[in-house]
């Protein structure tokens, strides 16, 4: 008998972490503007950049990194200085726009030029909201920099990683992608929603189902992941949930 409810134990246990192993990857977060390297990536303004041209947002790795790719084989591309990554010209305070795509509960968001620590804010465990902005003061800096930005989970061991590549002193801040808002409050109640539309003009408060495809400013794009539409996600801000046409 007992062998009996063993096996059926073991056929469930082994489905069960067959379907783990095959399950998708979480979405997480990444720099819009100005534009990071795999911001870069999967808005084609850099090619030939692999697998991170479809994940930007998942670049994960160990906390304590110092490496764009986060340690990640498969986004070692992002370590590649001699790239042809585009350059954004900055001077003194320089905005920072995420786009968030899974709200993880956050211990600290760092900044770093080399080995310099340049900013660090303090979330104490919340959970952001879906566009995080923060401003950073580059005044010590000058010429061609690469920042370094790490989003640090506050109930795991791992972090985010973000490179941006920058001349400071060159002009000013290019305008934010996202909304002005830090973090947001989470909504209580559900989000209102409109039938999806395909082929009419992007709206946020839509909920857009994989395949659908919108109008933003002229150009065309594709429904990437099955979303609800906000202020902050416009499709050529947010290449994890739109691709263009």
């Amino acid at each position: 008998m007992r062998r009996l409810i063993a096996l059926p134990i073991l056929v469930v246990g082994t489905v069960l972490t067959s379907l783990a192993i095959a399950a998708p990857a979480q979405a997480h977060g990444y720099i819009s503007s100005p534009p990071s390297r795999q911001a870069q990536c999967a808005q084609g303004i850099v090619t030939n950049c692999g697998d991170i041209q479809w994940e930007p947002q998942s670049v994960e790795g160990p906390k304590g990194l110092r490496s764009c790719s986060g340690g990640n084989a498969r986004f070692s591309v992002l370590d590649n200085d001699n790239k042809g990554w585009r350059v954004t010209n900055v001077s003194g305070t320089t905005t920072f726009n995420w786009v968030i795509t899974a709200r993880h509960a956050t211990s600290t968001w760092e900044y770093y030029i080399g080995n310099t620590r340049v900013a660090q804010f303090n979330d104490g465990g919340r959970q952001p909201g879906p566009t995080v902005t923060h401003q950073v003061n580059l005044s010590g800096f000058s010429g061609r920099q690469k920042l370094l930005a790490v989003w640090n989970v506050a109930d795991t061991p791992m972090a985010f990683y973000v490179c941006v590549d920058l001349q400071i002193g060159g002009g000013g801040n290019p305008p934010p992608t996202t909304p002005p808002p830090t973090n947001p409050p989470p909504t209580t109640g559900p989000t209102p929603t409109n039938p999806p539309q395909t082929g009419g003009t992007w709206r946020a408060g839509t909920a857009y189902q994989v395949g659908d495809q919108v109008t933003y400013n002229g150009v065309t794009y594709r429904c990437r992941q099955a979303h609800t539409a906000i202020a902050g996600w416009e499709p050529p801000y947010v290449a994890a949930l739109w691709q263009q046409v």
